[in-house]
């Protein structure tokens, strides 16, 4: 699956084309859907803080879990990265 396969078991971040962020371990990746467990399902409208540093305060303080499975569709998925590569500097 273009090489997502390669985040199964890692704690991903998830960023979403609308104002939403998905922090979790990414569990499985199925032809139109990311599937991630012990996940963050994060509404950035509801903090005073912006994207960014929201994800560098998980990384910090560690995943607020929220849900225990989310399932999200490709198509909605702007960018995946593990969230041990995001620079919080």
């Amino acid at each position: 699956m273009n090489g997502l396969s390669d985040y199964i078991g890692h704690v991903v971040v998830v960023d979403l084309a609308s104002p939403f962020v998905c922090i979790g371990t990414l569990k499985e990746v199925q032809e139109h859907l990311l599937v991630l467990t012990d996940a963050d399902f994060h509404d950035l409208r509801d903090t005073p803080t912006n994207r960014e540093n929201y994800i560098a305060d998980s990384k910090f303080t560690g995943v607020k879990r929220n849900r225990a499975e989310v399932r999200i569709l490709l198509r909605e998925a702007v960018a995946l990265s593990r969230l041990k590569d995001v620079i919080d500097e």
